[in-house]
C-alpha cells in the first residue's frame, strides 16, 4: 500500500488535488523493489496540460512494457502547491508510488516550448537534485531533456546530463540497457556518461568545450571527450507501424486541456513552410496506415470510454487516406455517441463535407492560417496558398452554413512591409464580403470573422534563422498599424482582431536562439521568481530584464541582429536531417519571393532522404 506524499490537510488547502494524488484510470502498477530501472518522465507545466500531451503518453505506454522498467510521471506543482513543497520539506515526488523524484535512476523531462524553462528549474529544485549537472552525484537521477527545444539545447546545457535528439521510440532502450549493463558491473555515473554519449542522437554537453570570438559569436564547438561525437544525428521512426500504439490511455480524474484520445495519423510535413521548425525537423513525412490506425482508434476508445477522438499530425489533410480513415470513424463511431476533431485540415470541398458529418455547424467556427496577409508575404513564407483558395474555401463554407471563421496571421515575418500589415485587414474584409454576397434569406445569421496575429520568432533549423527579430516596440507598432486598418474597414464590426503579447515573444526569441551563456540568466530568473512564464498571469517581464541586467547579457545579440551566413550556430552540431545548404537555398528563395513545391510535388533535396524512409520514397520525382 502505496502512502500518499501530501497528507490530508495539505491535499485539502490546494487547488484540484487529484493533481498529485494519481491513481487514474490506466495507470500503471508495479513493484519498484522488481525493476532494474526507476524513470521519472516530467512535462514540466501544471498537471492539466501535461496530461493532455500525446508524446508523454506514448513513452509512458513504451517504458511500461518492459518489465525491468517502472515509468512514473510528475508535472510542474501549481502556485499554491509550491510554496507547501519548500516550507514543509516535502522532495517533490511521482503519481505512481508517491516516491521522492530524487531517489530514481532517471528524470526525462520533455521540453515542448521555451517558456516553461524556469519550470523545468522548479522540478529540479523541489526534487532537491542540484540544478547543474556538474553538482551531481553518484546519489542523483541521470537528468534527460528531449523535445523539440532540444534541437537548440545550448541555453539549458549546464542543467541536463544528456540530451535526447530525435523520437523516443527509437535509441531509448539502447540507452537503458546500456545503464543496466554500467550498473551491473559497478560502472559509476561519469562511466554511464561516456557510454550514452557513444549512442546516435544522445548529447552530453559536459564532453564539448565552446569557445566565442570577440564579437560574442561561436568560434568553435568541439568535443572534450573520446566517446563523444562531433555531430550528433537526430533518430527517426523508419516504419509507423513498428511502433506500438498506445492500448490504454491514461484517463485523469479532472478535466484536461485535450480531454479525449488522440490518434496519431503521421509524422513530419509535406509542406515547407519556412517559419515552422516543426515541418522541419521532424521531416521526413511518414504515415501510419489505414488499418493501424483503425485498430488503434478502436482499442483506445474501447479502453478510456473517452466520447471524443482527435486526428494528431501537423497537417491532417496530407494524410494519403484521409478519406478511408474519416469514413471507418463517422461509421463505426458518429452513432455510438462518440464526436470525431479534425484539426489542421485544409478548407477544401472535401474537408467542408467531411466536418459537416462530424461538427454541429451552427456551434463550430472554421480556422484558416493564411499566416500573412499578401500574396507576396505568403510566397516569402512558403506558405502555398493563394488568395483564390483563401475566399473559395470561406464561400464554400458559407453556403455549407457556418457563419464564424477564425484566422490565424503572424506579424514581424522577414522582408514584411506596411501593404504586408494591412492585408491582414484587407484579407478579413474580403472574406466577410464572401458572406454577405450570398442571399440573405440563405445566411446563417450574422457573420464573425476573429483574426490574431502572433508575432514571429525565427527558430532553429528552418530558412529564417538568420533573419533579425522584430523589438517590442515594433511588434506594438505593426499590431497598431493592423489595428488602424481594421477600423477602416466597410464590415468592421463583424470583424474582430487581437495579438500575442511582445513581451513574451522577445524573451522566446532570446531563448530560441540562445547559447550556453543564456542558462545564467535563465537561472537567475527562476531565482528571482519566475514561473510559468507560458502563463500570461505570471509571467513578469521585469524579473528577466533585472536577470539579463545581473548577468550581463544583452538580448539584442540574439534578436535583432541579421546573422550572416557563415556564422556557426549554438545548434550546428546537430544533424536534423536537413541540410545548412538546403536552408540557405530557402532563405535565398524567400529574399527572392519564389516559392518550393511540397515534398509529393517534387523533391527539394532537403536532405531528410538519408533517413531512408517516408514521402522521399513513396514519391515519384520530377
Amino acid at each position: 500500500m502505496r502512502k500518499p506524499a501530501l497528507n490530508d490537510e495539505i491535499l485539502l488547502s490546494i487547488q484540484q488535488p487529484a493533481r498529485y494524488i494519481g491513481g487514474e484510470v490506466n495507470m500503471v502498477k508495479k513493484d519498484p523493489s522488481k525493476v532494474d530501472i526507476r524513470f521519472a518522465m516530467c512535462f514540466p507545466d501544471v498537471y492539466e496540460i501535461g496530461m493532455s500531451h500525446l508524446g508523454i503518453q506514448i513513452l509512458y505506454s513504451m517504458f511500461n512494457q518492459r518489465e525491468d522498467i517502472y515509468c512514473e510521471r510528475v508535472y510542474s506543482p501549481w502556485t499554491d502547491l509550491d510554496p507547501v513543497l519548500r516550507e514543509k520539506k516535502i522532495p517533490l515526488f511521482t503519481l505512481e508510488t508517491q516516491d521522492p523524484v530524487k531517489d530514481f535512476d532517471f528524470l526525462g523531462i520533455t521540453l515542448q516550448y521555451e517558456m516553461c524553462y524556469t519550470n523545468m528549474l522548479q522540478i529540479l529544485d523541489l526534487s532537491q537534485i542540484p540544478l547543474h549537472a556538474c553538482d551531481r552525484t553518484e546519489e542523483h537521477p541521470i537528468v534527460i531533456g528531449g523535445g523539440p527545444c532540444a534541437y537548440n539545447p545550448e541555453p539549458l546545457a549546464e542543467f541536463f546530463d544528456i540530451f535526447y535528439i530525435g523520437e523516443g521510440e527509437t535509441v531509448y532502450f539502447e540507452l537503458m540497457d546500456r545503464y543496466k549493463e554500467n550498473k551491473k558491473r559497478g560502472g559509476n555515473r561519469h562511466g554511464f556518461l561516456e557510454l550514452a554519449a557513444e549512442i546516435p542522437g544522445i548529447y552530453v554537453p559536459a564532453f564539448y568545450d565552446v569557445s566565442y570570438k570577440e564579437d560574442g559569436t561561436i568560434e568553435s564547438f568541439r568535443p572534450n571527450n573520446s566517446h563523444a561525437m562531433p555531430v550528433v544525428t537526430k533518430q527517426v521512426v523508419s516504419n509507423m507501424d513498428d511502433v506500438g500504439y498506445i492500448e490504454k490511455p491514461l484517463v485523469p480524474f479532472i478535466k484536461v486541456t485535450q480531454d479525449r484520445v488522440v490518434l496519431e495519423i503521421q509524422r513530419g510535413c509535406i509542406r515547407g513552410c519556412r517559419f515552422c521548425q516543426a515541418g522541419d525537423v521532424y521531416r521526413p513525412l511518414r504515415e501510419h496506415s489505414l488499418e493501424y490506425l483503425k485498430h488503434y482508434a478502436y482499442d483506445m476508445l474501447k479502453n478510456t470510454g473517452h466520447e471524443e477522438i482527435s486526428l494528431s499530425s501537423l497537417s491532417s489533410s496530407d494524410y494519403s487516406q484521409l478519406e478511408g480513415l474519416v469514413n471507418f470513424l463517422i461509421d463505426e463511431f458518429k452513432g455510438k455517441g462518440v464526436n470525431i476533431s479534425l484539426p489542421s485540415l485544409r478548407i477544401d470541398a472535401f474537408s467542408l463535407d467531411v466536418m459537416s458529418k462530424v461538427q454541429d455547424i451552427k456551434k463550430s467556427s472554421l480556422t484558416f492560417a493564411p499566416e500573412a496577409g499578401s500574396q507576396r508575404l505568403r510566397d516569402v513564407i512558403n506558405k502555398g496558398l493563394t488568395e483564390e483558395v483563401i475566399l473559395k474555401g470561406a464561400r464554400d463554407a458559407f453556403e455549407a452554413g457556418w457563419n464564424r471563421v477564425k484566422l490565424y496571421f503572424m506579424l514581424g515575418l522577414p522582408t514584411e512591409t506596411v501593404q504586408d500589415m494591412e492585408g491582414i485587414a484587407l484579407l478579413s474584409e474580403k472574406i466577410a464580403e464572401e458572406y454577405y454576397e450570398i442571399p440573405k434569406d440563405r445566411r446563417n445569421g450574422k457573420v464573425q470573422i476573429v483574426a490574431s496575429s502572433s508575432f514571429f520568432v525565427p527558430k532553429p533549423f528552418t530558412p529564417f534563422q538568420w533573419a533579425r527579430m522584430c523589438t517590442k516596440e515594433e511588434f506594438i507598432e505593426r499590431a497598431n498599424i493592423v489595428r488602424g486598418k481594421f477600423r477602416e474597414m466597410k464590415n468592421f464590426k463583424s470583424l474582430k482582431y487581437n495579438w500575442h503579447e511582445a513581451e513574451l515573444t522577445v524573451l522566446e526569441g532570446v531563448l530560441a536562439r540562445g547559447d550556453r551563456r543564456v542558462g545564467a540568466v535563465i537561472e537567475e530568473a527562476y531565482r528571482s521568481g519566475a514561473i510559468y512564464d507560458s502563463w500570461s498571469e505570471y509571467f513578469n517581464n521585469d524579473v528577466w530584464m533585472k536577470a539579463f541586467e545581473t548577468c550581463g547579457v544583452d538580448m539584442d545579440f540574439y534578436t535583432t541582429r541579421q546573422r550572416s551566413l557563415d556564422e556557426v550556430f549554438p545548434w550546428d552540431f546537430i544533424d536534423a536531417g536537413v541540410t545548412k545548404e538546403f536552408l540557405i537555398r530557402e532563405w535565398n528563395c524567400a529574399v527572392n519571393e519564389q516559392v518550393t513545391p511540397n515534398c509529393r510535388q517534387r523533391c527539394s533535396g532537403c536532405g531528410a532522404k538519408s533517413f531512408g524512409s517516408g514521402v522521399c520514397y513513396e514519391t515519384v520525382k520530377g
